[in-house]
């Protein structure tokens, strides 16, 4: 791309963020999302995982935007999530599912916000892909509720549960486009360790007050699965039953079916302890990313050697 081409895109973007959490999902981003929010020199972005950087949303069809949780669709949206910061030091977003889409995300960041510096929280892969199956399990995700060992067996290469585990394939070009001094790694392991030294470290490398200490004691919400899959379906997707059900209860306020729905919910909810990860399950993922994860210790420079045991 040339100088002239990049000016007018430089000059449209305006005040963009100073830090984005690029990765991953269920390592713990919703928590530290929470403790960046405490922090009075930190601006967040009223909406988490915009993605805005994951698609050329500019060139999709207008069905595929139709589905899109928050249509954040155009730089000049982006830019508008921002609006409000003042004095703060850092601004921020988080969209973890930039590492999986890193050949696209790469690109828009270099377009967009070639300074923005850059967070990868990484998650021993195998819990991280567990935790990812249990969510779609209780959201009735699709596709993607099959299991880990069929995952495994005849969609390695599409699932996107296992390849948002494959850490150094996803990273490296990360670091290769933006150098390692733009791009911070950090440990889902240390988060749980020490949760106000792990945000501290954080701090220091976004730019502000690295004495400030946040309140860690609020976790977010645990892993729960389904008692009862059919009924989780029915009461989580679009079908006749629910449809049936909505107009039934069409007299009744919005927010009370909501509550209605919710304890429904709730009642057939029981701890991930009663789906546990089987040794199998474990012994098969470890040996999956068993060349990735090798990889990757010597791309960040730290031991991972407990991710293979």
């Amino acid at each position: 791309m040339t100088d002239s081409t990049q000016a007018p895109a430089a000059a449209m973007t305006g005040r963009l963020p100073t830090f984005l959490i690029i990765g991953v999902q269920k390592a713990g981003t919703t928590s530290i999302y929470s403790y960046l929010g405490q922090h009075p020199q930190v601006y967040l972005s009223r909406i988490k995982e915009t993605n805005f950087f994951c698609q050329e949303w500019e060139q999709a069809a207008p069905e595929v935007l139709a589905k899109r949780k928050h249509p954040i669709n155009t730089i000049e949206d982006y830019r508008q999530l921002f609006a409000g910061a003042t004095d703060e030091l850092a601004i921020g977003e988080a969209s973890p599912n930039c590492m999986l889409y890193h050949e696209t995300a790469v690109s828009r960041l270099q377009r967009y916000a070639p300074e923005t510096k850059l967070l990868a929280i990484l998650r021993n892969p195998v819990q991280r892909a567990y935790s990812e199956y249990l969510m779609n399990l209780r959201d009735a995700v699709g596709t993607q509720r099959r299991s880990l060992i069929e995952q495994l067996e005849t969609r390695a290469d599409k699932s996107h549960v296992l390849l948002k585990g494959k850490y150094y394939q996803c990273l490296k070009p990360f670091i290769e486009a933006f150098g390692p001094d733009q791009v911070s790694v950090f440990l889902y392991d240390d988060l749980r360790r020490d949760a106000i030294a792990f945000m501290q470290q954080v701090y220091r490398s976004i730019g502000v007050d690295d004495t400030f200490v946040p309140n860690t004691s609020k976790k977010a919400q645990q892993a729960r699965v389904p008692k009862n899959e059919s009924l989780n379906q029915l009461m989580r997707t679009q079908n006749p039953v629910r449809s049936l059900a909505s107009a039934v209860l069409k007299l009744v306020p919005e927010s009370t079916r909501q509550l209605l729905r919710q304890r429904l919910i709730d009642f057939n909810s029981q701890s991930k302890a009663a789906l546990p990860l089987t040794d199998e399950e474990r012994q098969r993922l470890q040996a999956y990313y068993r060349d990735d994860i090798l990889k990757l210790q010597d791309l960040i420079q730290r031991d991972l050697s407990a991710w293979l045991t």
